[in-house]
């Protein structure tokens, strides 16, 4: 398979979506003197980026990065050969057909996103030779359009694929810690496990990641979602990056224990929610197994209530 590194090496990047994790990065990007262009629905922030920069609080500091630039429109952005999917996973295929439109036939879309399948709606539209997917620890709480706060430390996991090389050097290159990895499935199901446990009951209860340690039976709940979860993971035959499922999802919650998660802070903007592709991947891949996850059923059908209406607000 023909590598684009030589291609990609001074080309600028695309971040799709305009929300916290999109923002994290493209700041962080742009400060390391990337040419970084943002491609989102959501205009608030796009006018707040173009007018007056992004905001990055990060340990503390407070950065305003003015070489940022966003727009709502994939034609503006024709011919960019490397693009970070970062939009939410309920996005992917509006995300996917613009990139079907704006990315060349030697460019390249890696994601980073929450969730399970985003790598085959991204394929369906752009084919496998310009797919790359990966995982990030990190965390990031959106403040405001255009604004982000890092919330905590965190690393980019990549397959293990020269056609990312590019990439995995621009990310280094911008202070990220990139590994690469020859078992992606295992990364991406162990951070499922975690999201699966941790952000439905934060959305439910409206609390901080450690509030979920605090009371006997939330942590009792905390401990069936990982279990179920990780059950599910284990019958494919995937192996996990930690050997007790509980002993890691109770680990990050005390971690990052001031931390709102992204489903909670969906919820609170009135926005829809990744639990389909969280929560719900649990139990379709459970159900296809033979397998009942009902404690993952039911958390998934109580966020589903939250924001009946689904008001799309876009990032």
């Amino acid at each position: 398979m023909m590598t684009r590194n030589s291609n990609a090496q001074n080309s600028p990047i695309l971040i799709t979506g305009t929300g916290a994790m999109a923002s994290l990065f493209a700041a962080q990007l742009a400060s390391a003197g990337n040419e970084v262009i943002m491609l989102g629905t959501w205009q608030k922030a796009i006018d707040q980026i173009n007018q007056h920069g992004l905001l990055l609080e990060q340990q503390g500091q407070i950065k305003q990065i003015h070489s940022v630039r966003a727009t709502s429109d994939p034609a503006e952005v024709r011919n960019v050969r490397l693009a970070l999917v970062l939009g939410k996973a309920w996005q992917t295929q509006r995300i996917a057909d613009q990139l079907a439109l704006c990315l060349p036939k030697d460019g390249l879309a890696l994601s980073l996103q929450n969730g399970l399948g985003n790598r085959e709606i991204l394929t369906a539209s752009l084919g496998i030779e310009r797919v790359g997917v990966g995982v990030t620890t990190l965390g990031a709480t959106l403040l405001g359009p255009g604004r982000v706060r890092q919330a905590g430390e965190g690393s980019v996991m990549l397959e293990d694929d020269l056609n990312l090389a590019s990439f995995s050097a621009r990310l280094r290159h911008s202070g990220f810690f990139v590994e690469t990895t020859p078992d992606l499935a295992g990364l991406q199901w162990g951070k499922l496990v975690i999201n699966a446990a941790i952000n439905p009951l934060t959305a439910l209860l409206g609390v901080a990641n450690g509030e979920l340690l605090v009371h006997n039976e939330v942590r009792r709940m905390l401990e069936k979602l990982a279990r179920e979860a990780a059950q599910v993971a284990s019958l494919q035959g995937i192996r996990l990056p930690y050997p007790d499922p509980v002993t890691a999802v109770e680990a990050v919650a005390e971690r990052t224990a001031q931390n709102l998660s992204s489903m909670l802070q969906d919820v609170r903007r009135g926005a829809p929610t990744e639990v389909d592709q969280i929560s719900g991947a649990v139990v379709r891949v459970g159900e296809r197994l033979g397998f009942p996850t009902p404690v993952n059923r039911l958390v998934w059908q109580l966020v589903k209530t939250l924001n009946p209406e689904k008001r799309l607000v876009s990032v």
